[in-house]
């Protein structure tokens, strides 16, 4: 890093419900991360407006910046999937007086966390639990969407990420439970994608299939439960429905996390998302596992997967940085 650059930048996380920001100083090895805001993103017209609000809260004028965003990020015209924002890369950089600006995929940029993660920042769910990072990895986790990146290389050689929008495939229901799931969600949506049942509007869709709402119901008429209520409710362990269904939710996780490990020929599954941390022991004690493994024939290459999850609070911005450091050093920011 040269003495131009010790400025601190500025990186964002964008998702469909929140807009995180933090200035990052990318002078260390890991970088490291201050004035760390979540916003509301509801409350604010557009991506400029949220951006424009956090740097005169926190009096910063930073010249680069590397923001992910919950959607593809291909071309310069960015649309949230999540969210009814859209903006032009080129006029944002400008609008924000940027000399460079860095957009990547929000679970591409939990991807670039990863390997910096301390040991604190993750917990060993399955699988060897002494080896080091091992790639492939698959990222994924449910949170207002579900999302899904792939990391390759190692330590040695260096990591790259692979953004994907895995969290829309298909749907693949085992038993007849989950075949309600896929007709009521199909009924509702037109189409039943994994992310339509593990996100957090997902598991009020498992809820209400489950205690019998009408699909066409509106979000207005107040029939769906909110995720957190439901997770309360089946952690509290008095609502059966809640139960039955944050169990649902469980174990399609752990069947969709087995497919992304397949399809990606990952030696490592890394969970997130803010959604999993809220019942860390009601997954262990759920069929996940037995559903990450229930791939037949392939079991047995399923048992040497190692599964954690990420508990680092804000992976998604620390990720932002490392790609934005990562692009410093190699002379393209």
């Amino acid at each position: 890093m040269t003495s131009r650059d010790t400025s601190p930048a500025l990186v964002a996380d964008i998702g469909g419900t929140n807009a995180r920001f933090a200035l990052a100083d990318l002078s260390p090895p890991r970088p490291a991360l201050r004035e760390q805001r979540s916003l509301k993103a509801a409350d604010f017209a557009s991506l400029q407006h949220a951006v424009e609000h956090y740097l005169a809260e926190v009096g910063a004028t930073p010249k680069r910046a590397a923001i992910a965003v919950a959607c593809p990020v291909d071309g310069d015209e960015i649309r949230l999937t999540n969210r009814a924002w859209s903006f032009g890369r080129e006029a944002l950089r400008r609008a924000l007086g940027l000399d460079a600006l860095h957009l990547l995929n929000d679970f591409g940029a939990v991807a670039h966390a990863v390997p910096r993660l301390a040991d604190d920042e993750r917990t060993h769910l399955y699988g060897p639990t002494d080896a080091p990072l091992r790639g492939p990895v698959s990222v994924l986790g449910p949170g207002t969407g579900l999302g899904v990146a792939l990391l390759v290389g190692d330590d040695a050689h260096g990591w790259q990420v692979v953004e994907t929008e895995g969290g829309h495939v298909g749907f693949a229901p085992q038993g007849e439970e989950e075949q309600t799931l896929a007709r009521w969600v199909t009924a509702r949506f037109g189409r039943a994608s994994n992310e339509r049942l593990l996100s957090g509007a997902g598991l009020s869709h498992i809820d209400a299939a489950l205690r019998g709402i009408d699909p066409s119901v509106s979000v207005q008429d107040g029939a769906l439960r909110d995720p957190a209520s439901i997770v309360n409710a089946a952690l509290d362990g008095h609502d059966a429905v809640a139960r039955r269904a944050l169990a649902r939710f469980c174990a399609v996780l752990g069947s969709v996390a087995g497919d992304c490990a397949l399809i990606h020929g990952a030696r490592t599954v890394a969970i997130a998302g803010g959604i999993v941390p809220r019942f860390l022991p009601f997954l262990r004690a759920s069929a996940f596992r037995e559903r990450f493994l229930a791939k037949g024939r392939f079991a047995a290459l399923l048992e040497t997967v190692t599964v954690r999850l990420i508990t680092h609070p804000q992976p998604g911005l620390l990720g932002a940085a490392v790609a934005l450091r990562e692009r410093h050093d190699k002379g393209s920011a």
